[in-house]
């Protein structure tokens, strides 16, 4: 799949709003295409797992990095069907998201 840039500011992009799924959710203030980048998991790095955590395989530390996330990405819920990915920190829509969709990832890709 192709990945396309973001070029303009998460706040602009994305709120965070009640989830039907789960508590609050991550939902779209614009319409994403597939490949689309929707913006980068922020947050401080971290030792430990907790609520908001991310872990990634950093391929040039040779481990995982996990980020607490401080932006609205901390809201995504899990889906077995979801409408976007992560590559590393960055996400990116899988289909086309709509306007007012709730974005959602598979909390389990990647694991064995």
């Amino acid at each position: 799949m192709s990945r396309k840039p973001v070029c303009d500011r998460l706040d602009r992009r994305l709120l965070a709003a009640p989830s039907s799924i789960h508590g609050q959710g991550c939902f779209a203030r614009i319409g994403f295409e597939p490949g689309e980048a929707i913006g980068t998991f922020e947050g401080v790095e971290v030792a430990e797992d907790g609520p908001h955590v991310l872990w990634v395989y950093d391929p040039e530390r040779g481990r995982l990095t996990g980020r607490r996330g401080t932006n609205v990405l901390r809201w995504l819920n899990h889906s077995d069907d979801p409408n976007a990915e992560f590559d590393g920190f960055e996400l990116y829509a899988r289909r086309t998201i709509a306007v007012g969709s709730e974005i959602t990832i598979d909390y389990g890709a990647g694991s064995s």
